[in-house]
């Protein structure tokens, strides 16, 4: 059910309100709260938080539907508010949009446009809600996030859902673009970094169809982190593909003459995933850490063109489901004893 707060002074809006979508609040799809100026619509926020949209009039005593919309904007920045009002000139619509109304529609009003107004507000908040959801899990997706919900994402509320730390069971992939940065030398910083984002967007897209999750990019190389069931099966399903559609690449056009070419280390088992960084900065990543996620690193660093190593212990997880070949013992740093590992073939 969408909640959505009705501003305005005129008594029988409510009534015309109810009886315009009288069908729709049967069905429990909309549910309207009504407000007659801008102080009373603040308090009816504080009583009803989960308030999606506001339709607010411009001219109202106490407080005017401008002001309120500033005051929103401030304190409320994933409510997104449209403005329903006689006064439709464009001054007064250049004034909403300057203080963040999301649309303005004018009276008197057409009730089917206001309702297409609405349901496409409401789709707008809802993505801006499931991107802040996404976000703790997937930084890329910051791209995509407005001023507004950023803003939102500095408040204490926010900090305080993000201090939620726990153990898991995952599988970690980290996936190099090998000799990238020789090419720095030869070509143009534009040239170097729209290749580097045609290669990574190959790569995203077959790790996000396993269900895994980019946690971070790592100059010329990809950190992934896929959770749930099978999660060491699809990350390298996922390493398999992203081999494969990098190997079928042409050669760049350019100096350099490059043949892109991946190496990949994957590892499983029990990590912390956490919100680290510095809050003095506001810079943390929802990441995870641990030394399964350092062997994973290590392998991909021992890794060869085209290769794709594991440890002996995720072999026997996965050894009836892919072909794989013994490598042999392998010292990594901060490991005592060598490490048994596999590479994977197909």
């Amino acid at each position: 059910m969408i909640k959505i707060l009705i501003v305005d002074d005129e008594a029988d809006l409510e009534i015309l309100i109810r009886q315009k979508f009288r069908q729709k609040i049967r069905e429990q799809h909309y549910d309207f709260v009504f407000a007659e100026n801008g102080n009373d619509a603040l308090r009816k926020i504080q009583l009803h938080p989960d308030i999606e949209i506001v339709l607010s009039d411009i001219n109202m005593p106490e407080m005017d539907g401008l002001t309120l919309l500033t005051k929103l904007s401030e304190t409320n920045p994933l409510v997104k508010t449209v403005m329903v009002s006689a006064y439709g000139d464009m001054d007064n619509i250049r004034k909403a949009m300057n203080r963040g109304a999301f649309d303005f529609v004018t009276k008197p009003v057409n009730f089917e446009d206001l309702e297409l107004t609405m349901e496409k507000t409401i789709q707008h908040v809802k993505q801006l809600r499931e991107t802040l959801k996404a976000i703790k899990e997937n930084n890329i997706l910051k791209m995509y996030v407005d001023e507004n919900v950023l803003n939102f994402m500095s408040s204490r509320e926010y900090e305080v859902s993000l201090l939620e730390n726990e153990t898991i069971e995952a599988s970690i992939a980290f996936i190099d673009i090998c000799g990238f940065t020789a090419i720095s030398e030869t070509e143009t910083p534009d040239y170097v970094v729209s290749l580097l984002n045609e290669y990574f967007d190959i790569m995203v897209k077959e790790i996000i169809e396993q269900k895994g999750i980019v946690d971070k990019f790592i100059g010329d190389a990809i950190m992934a982190v896929f959770k749930g069931p099978f999660h060491l099966d699809r990350a390298i399903d996922a390493s398999l593909n992203i081999r494969n559609a990098i190997d079928k690449l042409p050669v760049a056009v350019g100096e350099s003459r490059y043949k892109p070419r991946v190496s990949i280390g994957i590892n499983s088992g029990e990590m912390v995933s956490g919100n680290i960084g510095s809050s003095t900065l506001r810079r943390l990543d929802y990441t995870v850490i641990g030394d399964k996620v350092n062997l994973a690193s290590r392998l991909q660093s021992a890794a060869a063109i085209n290769q794709i190593l594991i440890s002996e212990e995720n072999y026997q997880k996965i050894n009836n489901s892919f072909v794989c070949k013994r490598i042999g013992e392998m010292s990594f740093k901060n490991k005592e004893v060598p490490v048994v590992v596999y590479e994977v073939i197909s």
